[in-house]
């Protein structure tokens, strides 16, 4: 069943790698969603081995008027590897969304980050004209780029960057400090699934997120 139109407006489609490298990014961007009101689907949203990948990530899109493309790990993990083609694939299916869906998906918007502005145009020229914005693999610029999008593509009032940046470097301290105390490892920290991870960013925004 398709989402309410409330629904759709405020859920993000998040592309981007979920390796051990990008964590500190992935978690600063889901962080920032969620403390600006919105609502982060990602693919590991759900764990059924049984379900189509592609199926999933067409259903995620589908309901998210907003998407963000994170391009900026497409080389290969390793020199004899080959480049990782997940990324831009997901954006195509999300542009072509947008492009060929219904009277609502016309209204879909994309964020389409790199490590540094024009870098993905050496492989993908054909998006040469979008903006793109250079997260510089650095978490706090990340969120300041996160930020300052949404800000014009909904003008809607939003937290300044500083504070958001700040506020999130408070949850990152509470968390480790919360799961230490329960028995966790910093393995188990650092190991913990997206989806739980955004439980205890729910759950501490709802308590301290307003401080």
């Amino acid at each position: 069943m398709a989402p309410g139109r409330e629904q759709f407006d405020r859920n993000v489609f998040i592309n981007c790698p979920f390796d051990q490298d990008y964590h500190p990014l992935a978690r600063a961007l889901v962080f920032s969603l969620l403390k600006l009101g919105f609502e982060p689907r990602i693919a590991t949203e759900r764990a059924d081995s049984g379900e189509d990948r592609i199926g999933k990530i067409r259903e995620l899109i589908q309901i998210s008027r907003f998407s963000i493309h994170d391009l900026s790990r497409m080389e290969p993990l390793k020199p004899e590897d080959f480049p990782r083609f997940n990324m831009p694939f997901e954006l195509g299916l999300d542009l072509g969304c947008r492009y060929y869906g219904n009277t609502r998906h016309k209204s879909k918007l994309c964020l389409i980050l790199e490590r540094e502005r024009y870098r993905y145009q050496k492989v993908l020229s054909d998006i040469s004209g979008n903006d793109i914005r250079a997260h510089q693999n650095d978490p706090e610029t990340l969120i300041r780029e996160l930020r300052n999008w949404f800000f014009v593509s909904t003008g809607e009032p939003l937290p300044a960057g500083d504070r958001v940046w700040a506020q999130y470097n408070r949850f990152q301290t509470d968390l480790e400090i919360s799961l230490q105390r329960s028995g966790y490892s910093d393995r188990d920290v650092q190991a913990l699934e997206m989806a739980e991870y955004i439980k205890y960013v729910n759950s501490w925004l709802t308590s301290k997120g307003t401080d």
